[in-house]
């Protein structure tokens, strides 16, 4: 038998060399840090759907910003938990609020070490869990919704947001919070729209980690999982109204909506690693059925080699010490390993 002449197997045969030839690479810079803070919290509450993710209160908010910022992460997205929640979402607009509050600490915080985003969005908000205002028929009104994110975006401009993250999924969200910055003298504030937003099961344990109130289902809003194409369009329209970042969510699961995204966006596409998934893998790797570290690092390289710019992960301050620490420990070959 002659023997084979192409060997792809020459590139892979020691760690240097994997390294050397990696078509994908990570960088602490291009992960960032979902962060929930809790309204009236002593201490941080653990959130038990996510093993090691809590709800914080200002000072651990303070010294998690800290933690973030000296593992050299990219930035932070801020979630609210407030204590009073009602048909309209009005904590989402008051100065006081929980959320603008934490936005004024977090910034003061990190300086110029990272960007600190927050999500303009009312579920978390509202009594009945949903992302938008109800009409009197129950159904999420689209336009009566802008006009609370127009100012909401503003508030969270004035609070000191660095990116304002909609992912409302309400049809022309960017173009009416884009206007509102705008007139009230913020043009300079980016938007991050949450473009391609899927009615995914995967954000099962998000609801716990903000308390969510919600009624029903969000599937009159967001996507269906189903569709690829209509990703694509959602995607061409934000960047259309003026979105500076667009974004895919969940990640994992829709891996070919985001390399659409990518191949075909002129702002930067990022992806979100949601409370799902990373439930998953923390399950898995409890029961010692997966390599923890393994499979955090494998799933984030998935997500960026399917083209995100940037990934929003609850691994991200772990998996960033680990990247500045050096290449992950060798494992053991295994004759047969699948």
């Amino acid at each position: 038998m002659q023997p084979p002449l192409i060997r792809p197997r020459r590139l892979r045969a020691t760690p240097a060399m994997r390294r050397l030839v990696a078509e994908t690479r990570m960088h602490p810079a291009q992960l960032i840090l979902p962060l929930f803070v809790r309204e009236g919290a002593s201490q941080p509450a653990p959130i038990s759907s996510m093993p090691g993710v809590v709800q914080h209160t200002l000072d651990s908010l303070r010294r998690e910003i800290a933690a973030a910022a000296e593992a050299g992460i990219g930035g932070v997205m801020l979630f609210g938990v407030p204590e009073v929640k009602d048909a309209v979402g009005s904590g989402a607009t008051d100065p006081n609020g929980i959320l603008n509050v934490a936005t004024r600490a977090a910034v003061a915080e990190a300086g110029d070490a990272l960007v600190v985003q927050t999500d303009l969005c009312l579920d978390e908000f509202t009594d009945h869990g949903h992302c938008g205002v109800l009409d009197s028929s129950g159904r999420v009104d689209n336009d009566a919704s802008l006009e609370r994110y127009r100012e909401m975006g503003v508030a969270q401009a004035e609070a000191g947001s660095q990116l304002i993250g909609l992912s409302g999924m309400m049809d022309g969200q960017v173009a009416a919070v884009r206007d509102a910055l705008d007139s009230a003298g913020h043009p300079e504030t980016p938007l991050l729209g949450y473009a391609a937003k899927y009615a995914s099961a995967f954000y099962g344990p998000f609801r716990e980690a903000v308390q969510s109130s919600l009624e029903g289902d969000r599937r009159t809003y967001q996507l269906d999982p189903a569709n690829a194409r209509e990703g694509a369009r959602e995607v061409l329209l934000d960047v259309e109204e003026g979105a500076d970042i667009v974004m895919v969510k969940p990640a994992m699961s829709y891996l070919d909506v985001l390399a659409d995204a990518a191949a075909t966006s002129p702002v930067p596409v990022w992806a979100y690693q949601v409370s799902g998934e990373f439930a998953m893998i923390e399950a898995a790797a409890a029961n010692g059925w997966i390599d923890r570290r393994r499979a955090i690092e494998e799933s984030v390289t998935s997500i960026r080699r399917a083209g995100a710019d940037a990934v929003l992960t609850y691994f991200a301050i772990e998996l960033a010490t680990w990247l500045r620490a050096g290449p992950t420990p060798p494992v053991p070959a295994q004759r047969g390993a699948m």
